[in-house]
């Protein structure tokens, strides 16, 4: 069950998870708490940031996004840390210490120290001082306390011959082996370790010698050093990507003396004991050939991990704004599969997107078939009304796009329209089980000319068909972890469909089984009984379908829009259980609810604060009201379609200077791709996106929007295009303070108003105890400092006597020299 609003919170919440998201988020605890309350019932993130706004405190749309995102990583750490618990409880190792550490364990990489310790041991060459009887000794010199008998004694009692031990030093250097397996399994050196390369490691990156004279498109990762905390994802994934491609080697560095003082401090004890030089060789042994590999390993798994965060945000973005491009509409569309071999493949669909008619044209090369283009073309257009014509943005696309715009214009065909689409993931969708339940009659690729048409009249219907991995609009996508990168594609699909809501009676499989509440199974069942039972008269009547029960139904019922029903609110957004507020609002006014949609002289004087009650607020009336005056109102921009220049149709054409009128296509950290007309995309980099300073390039422009540029460098040898936005803006003025001249009083402040608050520690503002403030008092000035005697007489003498160097002190020894001084002596060298 739903609760309706109010503080939501059900038996058995983990609030101290509730706690920790709202610390890590920076939000109100309670808050954070309602929200996953809300999840825990079965309510979906869209349904919350939609219809419960009262229960979550007035929590946006990124925010519920961000405890819901949260939400996913802790659970996954919670079955981590039981897989752990029951680990260290099958092999008899759980303590209560351990058990408490683990539990309170918020980090990933540190669970994975504890985990380790309980897998198997691989061989090493521990375990092979181990089986030579040496542990005792180990222990003996980890313990570092002194006894009746000296180190070198000690060491004698384990030479054994038959042991492979013969003679003192390799005693001592097999117990440094064990020692030094020891140090690695020191959780909280581990921990510090880590803690300071990423704070202070460097990533490095050089060019493969055998490729230094190459130009590549990692030529600024030829010699480049960065900051492990501060590198950019993209540069981690660039960076990665180049060196699987062999043009690249990295590795991350640190300060190696100071990682080695902290094996140091955490092993040896007293550096000036005897044990000092075997702990010695064993706090290298253990941070060369254990730690320092693992824990870089371990920083580079991070520094991914934070990489693949980032570029699937950007996806994201990106892949959302593709979605809730704008639509066309309802109009009669020619769509052209531009086909491998001579021939292009056409299909029709009417205003609702069925198919009506295919046929085949050849209008480019090599047939070149004008005539034959220009019959079939004006025959259509002349029997079926056709409004647009949808081209793919390939290459070949723009060819045949030039074909058709000729002879639109030499037939003075004026009232169609030419769009190119974004055809990614066009061939996948023709092939796949979805497109032959939808056409099974058709080849491919008539399959895909008529997808190209329903493209342009409802991108995000069609685009909900395809895998969304492969629509193409990524930062990296093929380098980042794809589990993680399919579920959060998946969540944004989720939210795009819900945001602009489903007719129930036409909305396909691929559509419905993404609306709140429904899924793959009940998508179906709906399916079914819609051909069953004909169409769904009201909302209501979804009742009907089997597994839709009130509480489904209540997910659900807000985004799936119903038209021509007896109840006008079922085509509109507004959710059924707000009907009664609407039904009050429209009885105070005096009229029908039918009369009250879309009269904004009723609903502009309207007082939400009279139909506030405890369960809805004036958020959802607001939402209520906007609803009533724009009904079925779609969140998505309006269409607008780039036009190209003729004569520019491949990399070569490009010259700088141009000015061209483009797509964006994908938006990353860096920049912004344009699809310009040719087979490839230009760059905008971020400091050619604007004439003001931004920090990132979704600032200036979304994935879908229609843009000019300037072509500001072209490098056929690299495929890359500089293009810029900035160049065709007016400079920003710059902003100067005025220069107050000199002798002029300072400029007057503007007296604070009664109902303006007091600045901080002035006179008014509430004190320590929250009474006002007095008048501040004045500072005394402080005198001036009298220059000591020799300073005097330092100034006052004609001949500047230079100092003489006093006798340096001898330095004291570091920890390192002592114990090497230590190891010389236990050596028998002088």
């Amino acid at each position: 069950m739903i609760l309706k609003g109010g503080s939501v919170r059900i038996p058995g919440m983990d609030l101290a998870l509730a706690a920790r998201i709202a610390e890590e988020l920076a939000l109100p605890p309670e808050r954070v708490a309602a929200t996953l309350a809300l999840f825990e019932l079965g309510a979906s993130a869209p349904f919350v940031v939609r219809y419960r706004r009262e229960a979550v405190g007035g929590l946006d749309e990124r925010q519920i996004r961000a405890i819901h995102n949260r939400l996913g990583r802790h659970r996954e750490l919670s079955r981590k840390r039981e897989a752990v618990l029951k680990l260290a409880e099958e092999q008899g190792k759980l303590t209560a210490e351990l058990k408490e550490r683990i539990e309170g364990c918020e980090d990933r990489f540190d669970l994975d120290d504890i985990a380790q310790l309980f897998r198997p041991k691989r061989k090493s060459r521990a375990a092979d001082a181990a089986e030579q009887g040496l542990e005792p000794l180990a222990e003996y010199i980890w313990g570092q306390e002194h006894d009746a008998w000296s180190l070198e004694e000690h060491a004698d009692v384990y030479i054994n011959p038959d042991k492979n031990v013969t003679s003192r030093e390799q005693a001592l250097e097999g117990a440094a082996q064990i020692i030094a397996g020891w140090i690695a399994q020191n959780l909280d050196l581990r921990k510090a370790l880590r803690a300071m390369l990423w704070a202070e490691g460097e990533v490095v990156a050089a060019v493969v010698p055998a490729k230094a004279e190459q130009k590549t498109k990692y030529g600024m990762y030829y010699d480049r050093r960065e900051s492990v905390s501060s590198i950019p994802s993209h540069r981690v994934l660039a960076i990665r990507r180049g060196t699987k491609e062999g043009i690249l080697t990295s590795s991350i560095r640190c300060n190696g003396y100071k990682a080695m003082e902290l094996v140091l401090s955490s092993a040896i004890k007293d550096p000036e004991s005897v044990f000092a030089p075997v702990l010695l060789l064993a706090a290298r042994e253990s941070y060369t050939r254990i730690l320092k590999p693992l824990i870089e390993t371990e920083v580079r798994a991070r520094l991914k991990e934070r990489a693949d965060r980032e570029a699937i945000r950007v996806f994201q973005q990106n892949l959302e704004n593709l979605l809730l491009s704008p639509a066309a509409g309802k109009l009669v569309v020619l769509g052209v599969e531009v086909t491998r071999n001579e021939e292009c493949k056409i299909a029709v669909v009417d205003g609702e997107g069925t198919f009506l008619e295919e046929a085949s044209i050849a209008p480019a090369p090599p047939r070149s078939d004008i005539e034959g283009t220009r019959t079939t073309i004006t025959d259509l257009i002349g029997r079926h009304g056709i409004q647009a014509i949808a081209v793919g943005s390939g290459a070949a696309s723009r060819e045949v796009e030039g074909v058709l715009r000729r002879i639109l214009a030499e037939e003075k065909i004026e009232n169609v329209i030419i769009a190119g689409i974004n055809d990614a993931g066009l061939t996948v969708y023709a092939s796949s089980r979805t497109a032959r339940e939808e056409l099974p009659d058709l080849s491919p690729s008539a399959r895909a000319a008529v997808s190209m048409a329903r493209r342009l009249q409802n991108p995000l219907s069609e685009l909900v068909k395809v895998d969304p991995k492969l629509i193409g609009v990524g930062q990296y996508q093929h380098d980042v972890d794809q589990k993680e990168l399919h579920q959060s594609l998946v969540r944004s699909v989720h939210f795009c469909v819900n945001k602009v809501g489903a007719d129930p009676n036409r909305a396909g499989f691929s559509t419905l089984r993404h609306i709140s509440g429904l899924g793959d199974r009940l998508a179906r069942r709906l399916i079914n009984h819609r051909d069953s039972n004909g169409a769904f008269a009201s909302r209501e009547a979804l009742k009907s379908v089997p597994g839709i029960d009130d509480n489904v139904f209540s997910q659900a019922a807000g985004f799936l829009r119903v038209a021509n029903s007896e109840n006008p609110l079922d085509a509109t957004s507004i959710h059924p259980e707000s009907y009664p507020i609407v039904e009050s609002i429209a009885k105070s006014r005096g009229v029908a609810i039918g009369d009250l949609i879309g009269n904004s002289e009723l609903l502009a004087g309207l007082n939400l604060e009279e139909f506030a009650s405890e369960n809805v607020g004036l958020a959802t009336l607001s939402e209520i009201r906007e609803e009533l005056l724009k009904p079925g109102r779609d969140p998505r921009r309006t269409f607008a379609v780039a036009h190209f220049r003729e004569d520019v149709k491949k990399i070569d054409d490009l010259q700088e200077g141009m000015v061209l009128e483009g797509t964006v296509t994908n938006v990353t950290n860096f920049g912004a791709f344009v699809d310009v007309g040719i087979n490839q995309d230009g760059l905008v980099h971020l400091s050619q996106m604007s004439n003001r300073f931004i920090r990132d390039p979704r600032e200036a422009v979304k994935v879908g929007d229609v843009v000019q540029v300037k072509v500001i460098s072209v490098e056929p040898e690299t495929k890359r295009i500089g293009l810029s936005m900035k160049a065709l803006m007016t400079p920003a003025p710059k902003r100067r303070k005025p220069r107050r001249k000199a002798g002029s009083p300072p400029p007057r402040r503007r007296p604070r108003t009664a109902a303006e608050p007091a600045p901080p520690g002035s006179e008014g503002a509430p004190g320590p105890d929250g009474r006002p403030r007095g008048p501040r008092r004045p500072r005394p000035s402080r005198p001036p400092r009298r220059p000591a005697p020799q300073e005097i007489a330092a100034q006052n003498s004609p001949v500047q006597r230079k100092p003489q160097p006093e006798k340096p002190a001898e330095p004291e020894k570091s920890l390192q020299e002592k114990i090497a001084i230590l190891q010389s002596k236990f050596r028998g060298i002088s």
